[in-house]
């Protein structure tokens, strides 16, 4: 990530997050000075632990939609990685408005605080679910369009990518935007499989799946995902960089039940699928995705979507499925 080999100083929003604190601990090793900036509404101080009392990193608890008290935080670094935002998509479609203020408000006070202070560089976790419901391109490549997502996240996701577009010409900034597939590792605090080990051990008995199962996407590994996005830090260097994020591939629901039943020891446990092609509104079935572009520049994920799933399946498993796993 670092360019001709400078130390920088990063602030990660939602730092204490999923994907936010293993970033956190790949910059801090990779010898950068980092502040995590996060509200704990879904990040955990826990997931920071192994970096406390570390020089190199400090935490701020605090929300994006206070601008002043962000700006304040974002002054004296250089580069942003934008990672925060409303994991909970299903929820979104209950309260309309969380996407919008989570979101697209959320990432205009980013951009903003940045031009108030002088940053010039954002790196911005997206989704694939900008690309919307059946694109007629499959895999789907970054550069097709037009784009129509079919939720609130997607829309806001999108929203957020126009905003650095206009920032990115307006302000002289440079952006980063990657798309990602489904992230599944340890710390993950949402998705199919942190659902399912939830559900297993209300009731080991009976494992109820949203959808008919067939349902299916790739899977990257938070590690991948990681490395992923410094490697297109680093290697791209455009005004504005779009990159999706993935693996070849994907996996379906049904195996990722499976997989979870398996390694809980929940063997007896019965598969109940509610039925229908999709879980809940706004939920895209079917997602391949086109990553030759950041193939091109050099790099692909260690793990495919199937791999991914079956480690990321234990360590979520590992964490919290015990009498003592924290939050599942």
């Amino acid at each position: 990530m670092s360019r001709g080999g400078a130390v920088r100083r990063v602030l990660v929003t939602g730092g204490a997050g999923f994907i936010g604190s293993a970033l956190c601990e790949a910059l801090v090793g990779g010898g950068h000075e980092v502040t995590a900036y996060d509200n704990l509404l879904l990040g955990r101080r826990a997931f920071l632990a192994p970096l406390e009392g570390n020089p190199r990193f400090a935490f701020v608890e605090a929300d994006l939609l206070d601008a002043p008290r962000l700006a304040r935080a974002l002054d004296g670094h250089d580069l942003v990685f934008h990672m925060a935002a409303n994991s909970d998509i299903e929820r979104g479609t209950r309260q309309t408005d969380l996407d919008l203020r989570l979101g697209t408000l959320a990432t205009y006070n980013v951009l903003e605080s940045m031009r108030t202070v002088g940053v010039r560089e954002i790196v911005f976790a997206s989704t694939s679910a900008v690309y919307g419901d059946r694109p007629a391109v499959v895999p789907t490549p970054e550069t097709y369009g037009p784009l129509f997502p079919i939720s609130f996240y997607g829309a806001s996701k999108l929203a957020c990518e126009a905003l650095m577009s206009a920032f990115a010409h307006a302000c002289s900034m440079r952006c980063w935007i990657f798309r990602f597939g489904n992230v599944i590792g340890r710390n993950g605090t949402h998705g199919a499989a942190f659902d399912f080990i939830r559900r297993l051990r209300e009731d080991p008995r009976l494992l109820r799946v949203l959808g008919d199962g067939r349902q299916a996407k790739p899977y990257l590994h938070v590690s991948d995902c990681v490395e992923g996005m410094l490697f297109g830090h680093a290697r791209a260097g455009e005004e504005i960089n779009c990159f999706n994020l993935t693996t070849d591939g994907a996996t379906a629901v049904r195996a990722i039940a499976e997989a979870v039943v398996r390694e809980t020891g929940c063997r007896g446990a019965r598969i109940e699928y509610a039925g229908g092609e999709r879980g809940w509104p706004g939920d895209v079935p079917q997602v391949r995705l086109d990553g030759s572009r950041l193939a091109a520049l050099g790099w692909r994920p260690r793990l495919g979507s199937d791999e991914a799933v079956a480690r990321g399946v234990r360590e979520l498993v590992a964490q919290y499925f015990g009498a003592n796993g924290e939050g599942a």
